[in-house]
């Protein structure tokens, strides 16, 4: 085993994850990330692709789950695993024969943590749907994109991987905190509605306080305040720009030479779209990486907006290690950082057999690939 000086912070953590897409392999990948063993259960005829980041860092067994060999080989793993995850549709598992109950019985202190849209419960839990739906569902949605346009899909960070498998992982490592407590494991419902409408407590308090208003586009944070903002630059591309507190403007109009009064109004409404489309002029003076060597590293709280093959090649993400390779792969690297343990950067997944992995955690031992 590794020192305590080196060790992971899950080091000798056993998971079993039973193949799905999303945000329950994403909370896996991040277990795995963090120290864990953990083992992909994988459907037989799912061949192995060492090219699916989210799969990185963990062996993968094949099981035909409606086999009762293989049933039980699953059941086993589950008996001698300190945290399951699952990603499917409430009652796929019990069907199984290998739902909490069963799970739960043969291991008391599992920590048997569900990933769902909808959640384990509820009119609408047995329906199908995507993050867009659940994002939709918790009011999220609704403030993205631009006023008097349809609401734009973030991409699927905040349901799936923010309010989906971030949670989960968040809900099993406290669900394990209390096995050390009382010896009793128990069953987490992450859902991404839950998910996504927590991410959203910030705009639901500023909406109490009469800060916030229930306008798209209409707000500080969403695009209508011009110091809040991306801007198309002379070729084309963009900078982010995002100086709230009344010293970080005044450092963006020092560097940009902007001495116009009507941009002493800083927080004033009325003045926001004229100081806008003046902004939006300054901006298309110059490309992108021209403003880039005024701006980056001042106080102005400027960025250029990357896309996702320059991301990686940034000298701020090249100096933190942001990135790694893993297998000829550009990919993000484990978050966060510990003082005390190293993470390294992770493997491609790997083929194993289950009865090996049986075996192995029998005896108390865990194996990365």
């Amino acid at each position: 085993m590794p020192s305590p000086q080196t060790a992971k912070p899950l080091s000798g953590l056993r998971v079993a994850e039973f193949s799905g897409i999303g945000p329950a392999p994403f909370c896996a990948m991040m277990l795995a990330d963090l120290g864990a063993d953990v083992v992909r259960i994988a459907r037989k005829d799912q061949e192995l692709n060492r090219k699916d980041v989210l799969a990185r860092g963990r062996r993968v067994v094949a099981l035909d789950l409606r086999a009762p060999d293989d049933q039980r080989l699953a059941l086993g793993l589950a008996a001698r695993a300190d945290v399951l995850i699952e990603g499917f549709r409430p009652g796929v598992m019990e069907r199984l024969g290998l739902g909490p109950e069963d799970c739960l019985e043969k291991n008391p202190r599992l920590v048997y943590g569900r990933m769902t849209g909808w959640g384990q419960h509820g009119p609408l839990s047995a329906a199908a749907g995507h993050d867009i739906n659940y994002i939709a569902l918790s009011g999220a949605l609704h403030a993205m994109g631009r006023p008097h346009e349809p609401p734009a899909p973030p991409l699927n960070l905040i349901g799936d991987f923010g309010g989906g498998g971030m949670l989960l992982a968040v809900g099993v490592l406290a669900a394990l905190r209390q096995v050390e407590a009382t010896g009793q494991g128990q069953v987490v419902d992450a859902a991404m509605t839950d998910g996504a409408a927590l991410l959203s407590s910030f705009v639901f308090g500023l909406m109490s306080s009469g800060r916030w208003n229930n306008q798209r586009g209409n707000n500080l944070l969403d695009g209508a305040a011009p110091f809040y903002d991306t801007y198309a630059c002379a070729d084309g591309r963009y900078v982010a720009i995002g100086p709230i507190e009344p010293q970080f403007y005044a450092e963006l109009r020092k560097h940009c030479g902007i001495e116009d009064p009507l941009f002493d109004r800083q927080h004033d409404q009325d003045a926001w779209p004229l100081q806008k489309l003046r902004l939006a002029d300054i901006f298309r003076s110059r490309t992108r990486d021209e403003w880039t060597r005024l701006l980056e590293g001042t106080d102005a709280c400027f960025a250029p907006v990357l896309d996702w093959e320059e991301a990686p090649r940034h000298p701020h993400n090249a100096a933190r290690g942001t990135f790694v390779e893993v297998g000829g792969l550009t990919q993000p690297a484990p978050a966060p950082r510990f003082s005390r343990s190293a993470l390294e950067t992770p493997s491609a997944p790997v083929a194993a057999h289950a009865s090996e992995i049986l075996r192995e955690w029998s005896t108390g031992h865990t194996g990365n690939p």
